[in-house]
């Protein structure tokens, strides 16, 4: 629909003032779709198989608890089959989580930029979203996202590795971060990209989750395990946070094909070679993380399966001009992922475009304009009256 569209019924201004998730575009002629961190490893075939038995099944609902999957989920972390809940994707429960928390006039934090959907999370209960700029290191700021928490304060959400810019928050960052925060405020723990994390100081999810009832974790089988078609992700927690979080759930969301698919993606044999797919796409990341470096680009820590370009200054480690360097990608076939004024993020994919990216990256950067000379400080010569104070 056009944004310009002037709807023919009354709609809240707030919602029309506010731009809908926009998922990365298809390319249209020959390249590498590097716009949506998709995982570009085709399902395994214990997966395809589990998918197909499954489809013969459509004509019912996916059993409504999914038992199985759950009890598997929660042995993992350690905790009750109630303290897991699953929803169509990770981001499902993200809305739930806000509406069930956020009312009225009530606020809820994140950092910027982080995941676009974060901004329109509380729309359909009237909660406020309050944007707490990163660091100069593309990382949270977490001292500052603190301070951002007043009365008005329901929910805090926390991505780490961050998506779009790469950094994973440090547990001791972390704690002292939680030993700020009222225990009434609920903090969501957003690890849409844990399996890709090498950082050994960074938080883990399971290792924090008995600390802090006010904590949910949340993960997602779209990544690291390529379910990204499926829409099924899970989060942990306190088991009467999501039971709130369940009864603003759209019922029977997540399908029995996506249940079957995420518990193939489970058995020992599917997980042993999920984890050398991971590495494969961590050594990815980090030799093109390291390419453009080489070029000059200040990338930031990169945790996630992607990696991040800045938008700065011309000579400043970036590129002035995140559309322009996706345009370029564009018509070169190979798409990424702006966001204007901030930065581009360029999904890792097949090894073949690791190449082209910093031929496009290093093409790009030659035609930028050179820096501008300051001119040298003025100096008083002979003769010449220099103003005082």
């Amino acid at each position: 629909m056009s944004e310009n569209a002037v709807p023919p019924v009354r709609l809240r201004p707030d919602v029309l003032a506010t731009p809908a998730y926009r998922q990365g575009a298809a390319p249209t002629k020959p390249g590498f779709k590097l716009s949506s961190n998709e995982n570009p490893f085709a399902p395994l075939p214990g997966v395809l198989e589990a998918i197909a038995r499954r489809a013969e099944q459509t004509n019912r609902y996916g059993a409504a608890a999914m038992p199985e999957l759950r009890a598997m989920l929660a042995g993992f972390f350690g905790v009750s089959l109630d303290g897991v809940h699953l929803g169509a994707g990770s981001v499902a429960i993200l809305y739930q989580l806000v509406q069930a928390a956020a009312g009225p006039g009530d606020e809820f934090v994140h950092a910027w930029p982080s995941f676009e959907a974060y901004p329109s999370l509380g729309l359909a209960s009237g909660a406020v979203p309050v944007a707490v700029p990163l660091t100069a290191r593309s990382e949270h700021d977490l001292d500052a996202m603190a301070a951002a928490v007043t009365e008005r304060t329901r929910v805090v959400l926390l991505c780490t590795p961050n998506n779009p810019t790469g950094p994973a928050i440090r547990r001791a960052d972390f704690d002292r971060f939680m030993a700020q925060v009222p225990r009434d405020v609920l903090v969501v723990l957003d690890e849409a990209y844990r399996e890709f994390v090498t950082d050994p100081d960074a938080v883990r999810g399971e290792d924090v989750l008995r600390d802090h009832r006010n904590l949910v974790v949340l993960r997602t089988f779209s990544k690291a395990y390529g379910l990204a078609g499926l829409r099924i992700g899970y989060g942990v927690g306190d088991p009467a946070i999501l039971g709130a979080a369940a009864s603003v759930s759209i019922p029977l969301s997540v399908t029995g094909i996506a249940e079957s698919a995420a518990l193939a993606s489970l058995a020992p044999e599917a997980r042993a070679a999920n984890a050398d797919r991971i590495a494969e796409l961590v050594t990815r990341r980090d030799a093109l993380a390291a390419g453009l470096r080489e070029q000059g680009i200040a990338v930031p820590a990169a945790q996630g399966n992607f990696v991040w370009i800045p938008e700065t200054a011309p000579g400043e480690g970036g590129v002035p001009s995140a559309l322009a360097l996706a345009a370029d990608f564009a018509e070169q076939g190979t798409l990424v992922r702006p966001f204007a004024g901030h930065g581009v993020r360029i999904s890792v994919g097949e090894p073949e475009s690791l190449p082209e990216v910093l031929r496009i990256v290093g093409a790009h950067r030659q035609q930028e304009p050179a820096p501008a000379m300051h001119p040298a400080p003025f100096r008083a010569s002979a003769g010449t009256a220099a103003s005082g104070g």
